[in-house]
């Protein structure tokens, strides 16, 4: 079994998965961005892009996440619901690896390798 944890945090713009192994000091980042419109500018008039829009986005960020063993999905808006609602339809096996979605708001990669640790130790001790 791999014990690897993965935390995503996404919004409409940016992907960034942190990537946090229990045996290795440290922690890896990868960040992807949105190809699909910015919601939020003025020239969407606040339209927020539909699934057909999101697949991709979507998609990339899933083919990042296969080699987890658990992960968390964060975020401060509507985006991770929608990215989970996607994993669930069409990423079965990967589905079954989420073991929480949080909101948070925007934070810098220490404040999010210090939520993986307070999270995935709980998940740990579990084990």
């Amino acid at each position: 079994m791999s014990f690897n944890h993965l935390v995503v945090w996404l919004d409409h713009a940016e992907a960034r998965i942190l990537v946090s192994k229990p045996d290795a000091v440290g922690h890896d980042m990868m960040r992807m961005h949105s190809r699909h419109a910015n919601p939020y500018a003025a020239e969407s008039h606040s339209r927020i892009p539909d699934a057909v829009e999101q697949a991709p986005y979507f998609d990339a960020i899933a083919n990042a996440l296969p080699q987890a063993g658990q992960i968390l999905i964060t975020g401060p808006g509507l985006e991770k619901m929608a990215f989970v609602k996607h994993v669930l339809r069409h990423k079965h096996q990967l589905a079954k690896k989420i073991v929480g979605v949080e909101t948070v708001n925007h934070p810098d990669d220490p404040q999010l390798q210090t939520l993986a640790r307070k999270h995935f130790l709980k998940a740990d001790f579990l084990l």
